[in-house]
């Protein structure tokens, strides 16, 4: 008997199974302190190729933020190209990060000529500070007309040059921000730079104010645990709708999922766990400190988490993380799936954020001190993030709104659309306590009475941790949970520090009029925050978000609950998220009008994009197996007829005209979907197409799905085209 076309699949994953290491001898075995960063231009690189002097005032710039003049980086340059040349570098590029969610690099050779006609190897200051890519061939929402080309890159001396190894020579990255010939922000990095820069100086400003002058700059911190999903590649490719959209768009439901719960922190495979370990090295030699390595929830599920860096390098290294896991997941025959959800009925991915803020003196402003004075500037700063949180639930939400968070935010395995914060029992109490407190003289004493004195004794296991809750106090940080797996963090983190920084204003702004009344300073203090501690009390909740109760109460309370993208997308163009982004200089009406049409266009076209690999799979497999199948079994049942009793035979001819009956649904759902689909392509209006496809497509994808996944579970299994859910999770 011939082998079907999943047998042919089985064996050739049999024979990819073999455990291997993909990274140079070099690397293995070596303590990962002797090679970490080798990759980076670091301090050590820079000590090594820079003058002294260079050095020196290249490292304050960078911890300032000051300009770069051109002579200096023209000195940067020679030492830059000299340290990667002999790193193996023939090319270099301006890495950045436009709106397609990507990165982007343009690689130009060092090669270059002499006067006299020679080769020579040159890398000018100019070269390093500008770039200049095609900026029309990226999205730019109406920023840029199709014929207006010009665009620029501009160094961030912040993040750390490093190099791409590749096959046959290395490439050196420069971290880069992409403006428009006009000035206005084209990628994702600039505006979180932006953000970053304003709540330092919000932050900065209240420390003063709490007596600390020695601090001069305020960070805000990030780890971002990355969950994914790995499958064999021969299963990966030979599913259309895994290698176009990245999500499975029909797919039965296995007898075994997750039920068993043997999955999460088990024992790691030798093959995943070779790929892990390759995948690390990778990451240590371009100095990301990855930490943790576990299987997630979910079967063929997985996560890695790093060590907390600024924002700004921990969107990088965030990026570059899955660019390599992506290449080193090839070398292994393995897929990697980044999706949130890539199979249907299985829990999702998302990327936890974890945020908080330090200062330059390594304080972090989220650790409860061990006075009532210090316990005083950490309640302002908890009070600050929740109120900032609760003002702008709806542009948080917005944060994290895309077409594959749709499928897993609400779903039981991820926070709800609903934006609430978690503090546990007793943070909620002395909050609660405040707010009840009539007193007026806040003496350090008094403070001590209100229970702030027990803040010392919070250890990061106080309360029980809610899974549940989208934004969790987890001892000394908040972790933001609804971020998806494939998104960069550069956006979620850019509308933190914003909402953050305009409401840490506020306090300041308050604190020094009441100190010119001539109150106490610890009366300043209560008396700027207890109304916020009042107002902000709706979005705290200790309890299950998953609950339908829970949606109900949210409701009453006031809380925004945007149910999908669309819907949420509106929320940006919002007025008062407007103004926030507007007053705090992080983006312009402009670049903000001109962001939202990029995300509404981006959800449409990834909806078109899902709905047209649908049909071509409904089309051209599914619909010509299931009539082959159907052929198939008319046939038995014809040749039996005689043969059996009249009840037997009826009964074959009872399950044929079943199954035709689910053929037919086929046909009519092909059918309503590509009429919906041309619908929704005929109609002009951005926003309006968006929810045509939210309200109209997503159903009919839905209807369609339904039907194949029962046919599947109907069909002959050596018949049917597409790897199944009990394959491709659990063959590996």
């Amino acid at each position: 008997m011939s082998l079907s076309v999943r047998d042919h699949l089985l064996t050739d994953i049999i024979g990819n199974r073999q455990v291997k290491s993909t990274v140079k001898d070099e690397y293995k075995n070596v303590p990962i302190p002797e090679y970490f960063g080798c990759n980076v231009f670091n301090d050590e690189a820079m000590r090594t190729y820079l003058p002294y002097k260079t050095y020196a005032k290249l490292k304050t710039i960078i911890a300032t933020g000051e300009a770069i003049d051109d002579a200096l980086a023209e000195e940067v340059a020679h030492g830059v190209k000299e340290w990667a040349l002999r790193k193996g570098a023939t090319h270099y590029t301006h890495w950045f990060q436009p709106m397609t969610g990507t990165t982007a690099e343009k690689h130009d050779s060092f090669l270059d000529f002499d006067g006299d006609g020679q080769p020579i190897n040159r890398f000018s200051g100019k070269a390093l500070k500008q770039g200049e890519p095609d900026a029309s061939s990226f999205p730019s929402g109406g920023l840029r007309a199709t014929f207006e080309a010009r665009g620029y890159t501009a160094w961030d001396p912040s993040s750390p040059i490093f190099i791409i190894e590749g096959v046959n020579g290395n490439t050196l990255c420069i971290p880069t921000v992409f403006l428009s010939y006009t000035g206005e922000v084209l990628d994702k990095k600039a505006p979180l730079l932006r953000s970053m820069e304003v709540l330092s100086r919000e932050a900065t400003r209240l420390l003063h104010l709490f007596g600390k002058r020695n601090v001069k700059r305020v960070t805000t911190t990030v780890g971002a645990e990355q969950e994914y999903f790995l499958i064999d590649k021969a299963y990966f490719l030979r599913r259309q709708d895994l290698v176009l959209t990245g999500r499975t768009l029909f797919g039965a439901k296995p007898p075994r999922g997750q039920q068993m719960e043997d999955h999460y922190f088990a024992s790691i495979r030798e093959r995943v766990l070779a790929f892990m370990q390759d995948v690390e090295i990778e990451a240590f030699k371009l100095g990301i400190p990855a930490k943790t390595r576990h299987n997630e929830v979910a079967p063929a599920q997985f996560e890695i988490a790093p060590i907390f860096e600024t924002s700004n390098i921990a969107t990088d290294h965030n990026l570059l993380l899955m660019e390599i896991m992506r290449k080193v997941a090839s070398r292994h025959n393995f897929a990697l799936l980044l999706h949130e959800k890539p199979f249907k009925g299985v829990n999702g991915s998302g990327k936890h954020n974890n945020w908080s803020m330090a200062t330059d003196t390594g304080e972090n402003l989220l650790e409860p001190g061990k006075t009532p004075h210090e316990n005083l500037q950490f309640l302002t700063v908890l009070t600050t993030v929740i109120t900032a949180v609760y003002r702008y639930a709806d542009l948080l939400r917005t944060s994290v709104a895309t077409p594959g968070n749709d499928h897993r935010l609400g779903a039981n395995e991820a926070p709800p659309a609903i934006i609430s914060v978690f503090l546990g029992q007793q943070l909620s109490r002395i909050l609660d306590d405040i707010e009840n407190n009539k007193k007026t003289d806040y003496t350090d004493k008094q403070i001590i009475d209100l229970g702030i004195s027990t803040l010392p004794r919070i250890s990061r296991d106080n309360t029980d941790r809610n899974r549940t809750s989208p934004f969790a106090f987890t001892g000394n940080k908040f972790e933001f949970r609804a971020v998806g797996s494939s998104q960069s963090i550069a956006g979620p983190n850019f509308v933190l520090n914003t909402i953050v920084a305009k409401v840490l204003r506020e306090v300041c702004d308050t604190i020094e009029a009441n100190l010119k009344k001539g109150m106490e300073f610890n009366q300043a203090v209560m008396e700027s925050i207890l109304p916020l501690i009042k107002e902000s009390k709706p979005v705290r909740f200790e309890g299950n978000n998953y609950s339908p109760e829970w949606e109900k109460e949210a409701a009453r309370r006031g809380l925004p609950n945007r149910k999908n993208t669309p819907e949420s997308l509106k929320d940006f163009i919002n007025q008062k998220n407007i103004d926030v982004l507007k007053e705090m200089g992080v983006l312009s009406e402009v670049e903000i009008k001109a962001r939202y049409h990029i995300l509404v266009e981006n959800y449409s076209k990834t909806l078109n994009i899902e709905a047209e690999t649908a049909l071509a799979i409904a089309k051209t497999q599914i619909l010509p197996t299931v009539i082959r199948y159907q052929q198939i079994l008319a046939q038995s049942i014809s040749s039996i007829k005689g043969l059996v009793g009249e009840s037997t035979y009826k009964t074959q001819v009872a399950l044929l005209e079943d199954y035709a009956s689910l053929v037919l649904d086929l046909q009519k759902k092909i059918h309503d979907l590509e009429t919906v689909l041309t619908k929704a392509e005929e109609t002009e209006d951005e926003v309006k197409k968006a929810d045509f496809y939210c309200e109209q497509v997503v159903p009919m994808m839905n209807a369609l799905r339904e039907i194949v996944d029962t046919l599947e579970d109907k069909t002959a299994d050596d018949l049917w085209p597409l790897p199944k859910y009990r394959e491709m999770l659990f063959v590996y």
